[in-house]
C-alpha cells in the first residue's frame, strides 16, 4: 500500500490540508503539497494571523514571515519581515534552491519576489486594518500589553516516495514592532525536516520558543528512535519547564511532528488544534491539551466547537 501523511497547526490548515491530501494521494511531491496547503490558508481573509487578512504591526503594516524546508536535501528558503507578498511561503521555497542568499528580509525580500514574478497584493484587508485601530484604542484607554495573537501555520508532508518538506507562513505577533522576526522562519525552531528519519514544526509565542531548537529536537529523538508522540512529550514538556524555572516564564508552544513512517505527534501547553491526513485515515480537525505527567491529551472537536469557531472569526468588528 502507499504510504502518504500531512499534518498541519491549527484549524485553519485544514482546508490545505483536504488540498494537500488530495494532491498526495495521486503522486505529488512533498514539496508541491506542503506548498499548496500554505497557499490556502494564505489567501484565506479571515485567518488573521497568516498571508491576506493578516494582522499588522504597530504601525499598520503587515510583515509577514515563512520558511521552507526540502527534507531530501535539506535545502531552506525563508523570509522574514516581507510585505505585500500573497504568498510568502512560496518566495521561501523558490529561496531554498539558491546556495547563497536563501534567507531575505525585510526590502530585500519584497524586492526580490517583485523581480521574479510573484503576486503582490496590499495584505491589510479592511477587517484587518478595523481590528490594529481598535485595538490602538484599548491600548491608549485602558493601558494594557499590546501583544495579542501569533498563530503560525506550520506543516509537514510525506510523499509516497518517501520524499518529506516542512513550510510555515505567519504575519506574526500583533501589534509588534517593526522589523520584529519570530521563530518561523528560523531553521530548528520554527520547523525542521529530514526525510530519513521525520520533522517537526512549531506555532506560539516566537520569542520564547527561539530560547530552545524544539523541531530539531523533535527530530533528533525521532532519530534516535523515538516515536514522534513521545518526541514531542519528551522535547517540548520538559523545555517548557526549563524556561519557566531559569527565565521565569513561558510562552505558548505548540508543536506537530511526522515521521518517514507516516506517524505523527502533538505536544502543547495550551489549548490546540490541528489537522492531520494519511493513507490510512481521513483528514480530520483534533484538539490536544497538555495532560499529566508531561503527556498530551488528544481528541477530535466537536461540530459545537466547529460553529462557534466559524462565527467567531468571521464576527463584524465592533
Amino acid at each position: 500500500m502507499t504510504n502518504w501523511a500531512t499534518i498541519a497547526t491549527w484549524r485553519m490548515a485544514h482546508d490545505g490540508v483536504l488540498k494537500a491530501s488530495e494532491m498526495l494521494k495521486e503522486n505529488a511531491s512533498a514539496g508541491d503539497a506542503v506548498e499548496s496547503l500554505i497557499n490556502v490558508v494564505e489567501e484565506y481573509p479571515y485567518y488573521k494571523s497568516v498571508g491576506y487578512g493578516g494582522l499588522p504591526n504597530e504601525e499598520g503594516v503587515v510583515e509577514m514571515d515563512a520558511a521552507f524546508m526540502d527534507g531530501d536535501t535539506l535545502a531552506q528558503g525563508a523570509v522574514g519581515g516581507i510585505h505585500h507578498v500573497l504568498h510568502a511561503v512560496s518566495v521561501a521555497r523558490q529561496l531554498s534552491h539558491e546556495h547563497f542568499n536563501s534567507f531575505r528580509v525585510g526590502e530585500g525580500a519584497t524586492k526580490y519576489a517583485l523581480v521574479n514574478g510573484f503576486e503582490m497584493r496590499n495584505m491589510l484587508t479592511d477587517r484587518a486594518k478595523l481590528r490594529w485601530q481598535k485595538r490602538l484604542k484599548e491600548i491608549q484607554e485602558a493601558q494594557i500589553s499590546p501583544y495579542d495573537g501569533h498563530d503560525t501555520i506550520g506543516a509537514l508532508t510525506l510523499a509516497q516516495s518517501g520524499s518529506m518538506a516542512a513550510a510555515t507562513s505567519t504575519s506574526g505577533l500583533f501589534m509588534k514592532k517593526a522589523g520584529r522576526v519570530g521563530d518561523s522562519p528560523l531553521s530548528g525552531s520554527g520547523f525542521y525536516v529530514d526525510s530519513e528519519i521525520g520533522g517537526a514544526a512549531a506555532t506560539g509565542l516566537g520569542e520564547d520558543i527561539m530560547k530552545g531548537c524544539i523541531s530539531y529536537e523533535i527530530v533528533r529523538r525521532m532519530a534516535e528512535g523515538e516515536t514522534p508522540q513521545d518526541a514531542c512529550n519528551h522535547a517540548v514538556y520538559p523545555f517548557v519547564e526549563k524556561l519557566k524555572r531559569r527565565y521565569g516564564k513561558a510562552g505558548e508552544f505548540s508543536l506537530v511532528a511526522l515521521n518517514k513512517n507516516g506517524e505523527w505527534g502533538v505536544a502543547t501547553n495550551v489549548e490546540f488544534t490541528f489537522s492531520v491526513a494519511t493513507a490510512t485515515s481521513a483528514p480530520q480537525i483534533l484538539i490536544a491539551h497538555p495532560a499529566e505527567n508531561q503527556t498530551t491529551r488528544i481528541e477530535p472537536i466537536t461540530q459545537g466547537w466547529l460553529d462557534a469557531y466559524e462565527k467567531r472569526i468571521k464576527a463584524p468588528i465592533k
